[in-house]
């Protein structure tokens, strides 16, 4: 029984000095390094960093659990900033891969009007400028070198038998011109051929229009047939910018979009345009559409076949809106850092919106006046988790 009693009271003894060693836990203080402000703990200690003793530091009264507060040095070196919100404006903005090419509204096909075998090309390589109104090709035909004979021919009769006859030659002089215009020679020719009453062999025909040699399928000594092509022209004066778009983005491309060309080959250089085509019809395996963009070209330093980028912007609207390395993103949804007072910031939800280059657009969560963090958003919602040990979003609704 004596020896009972002694065990007894040697562990109370025992209970009671542990009990007088315990530290108990201030949840109003936490111990810091002033060397190290990254390094938060909640008991004394020495820094894992510099080694030097952690210092306490007392919460203000009535800081929010949800709340973070930061020292002037942890803001400082973490380029922690802020600004007042305020309404601005936004607008979408689709970007689209694009290829230069000609306008097909400015090219000519230049055919022949009569059959025959084609003597001289007076252009021969792809890429070469044709002036409008230039002798482009020469061709020995038959058909053609008859009907000036009929021509001369009604000449001849008319000057002999004139005064001597009922026979109208007015009339089959104007439908032998007539056919000689049809068959493609002009004016001057025809005004020379009478002059001179004389016709050669070949004649030459002139280019109708001005632009650039496109394609070139005749050779000199070829026969063309009537209505044959000798050579397509190129107007480069303006171009178009044919752009792929998926069916899931025909919805952001209608007719009051403003297109702006962007040329990489030519330092990002951006030219406004106007949309001229959307393709109806949608390719069934590919699913992508066709739109074009009329671009002028003064100089013609664009060529077709150069790459592009489409940019079709909305109208703008106004709104609220961030940089977009401002807004939190992940599985859970969307927040930014306000800051509630001196040093001290909280974490909100937000509805973001449209996304316009290095901005966002805030639907909902936020109001002119409030303070965000702008940059270093990263930086405190790593700095929450560390010294709070949970997610700042925890317990908000989603």
């Amino acid at each position: 029984m004596r020896y009972i009693t002694i065990i007894t009271f040697l562990l109370f003894v025992l209970a009671s000095c542990k009990n007088k060693n315990k530290i108990a836990a201030d949840p109003d203080t936490y111990y810091t390094c002033s060397m190290d402000p990254q390094v938060v703990e909640y008991k004394p200690g020495k820094c894992p960093i510099c080694k030097m003793d952690l210092t306490p530091v007392k919460k203000k009264n009535g800081e929010n659990k949800d709340e973070l507060q930061l020292s002037e040095q942890q803001i400082q070196l973490g380029n922690i900033t802020t600004d007042t919100i305020r309404n601005g404006t936004i607008g979408d903005q689709l970007i689209l891969t694009a290829t230069l090419n000609f306008d097909q509204m400015k090219t000519t096909s230049v055919s022949s009007r009569v059959m025959g075998r084609v003597e001289r090309l007076f252009y021969k390589n792809m890429g070469d400028y044709v002036k409008k109104g230039s002798p482009l090709y020469e061709i020995y035909s038959e058909d053609l070198n008859n009907a000036k004979q009929e021509y001369l021919l009604a000449l001849d009769k008319k000057r002999a038998f004139s005064a001597e006859t009922v026979i109208d030659f007015d009339q089959l002089i104007q439908s032998a011109r007539n056919k000689l215009l049809l068959w493609g020679l002009s004016e001057p020719q025809i005004a020379e051929l009478t002059q001179t009453g004389k016709a050669s062999p070949t004649t030459t025909f002139y280019s109708t229009a001005g632009g650039y040699v496109t394609q070139l399928d005749i050779r000199e000594g070829d026969y063309v047939m009537e209505g044959g092509t000798i050579v397509k022209l190129a107007d480069l004066s303006t171009l178009w910018a044919e752009a792929q778009v998926y069916t899931s983005q025909m919805a952001e491309v209608n007719s009051n979009s403003v297109a702006v060309v962007q040329l990489p080959d030519f330092e990002n250089k951006e030219i406004r345009g106007r949309i001229e085509f959307v393709n109806p019809e949608i390719n069934p395996d590919t699913r992508i559409n066709l739109i074009r963009v009329s671009i002028p070209n003064p100089g013609n330093q664009l060529k077709p076949g150069m790459p592009a980028y489409v940019l079709l912007k909305s109208p703008q609207r106004k709104s609220i809106t961030l940089p977009v390395d401002a807004v939190i993103r992940d599985g859970k949804g969307a927040t930014i850092w306000l800051q509630t007072g001196k040093n001290t910031f909280k974490s909100i939800m937000v509805q973001p919106g449209l996304e316009s280059g290095d901005r966002i657009e805030i639907k909902s969560g936020l109001k002119e006046g409030d303070i965000v963090v702008l940059t270093g958003a990263y930086l405190l919602h790593s700095e929450y988790v560390f010294k709070k040990g949970a997610d700042p979003m925890a317990g908000h609704n989603h």
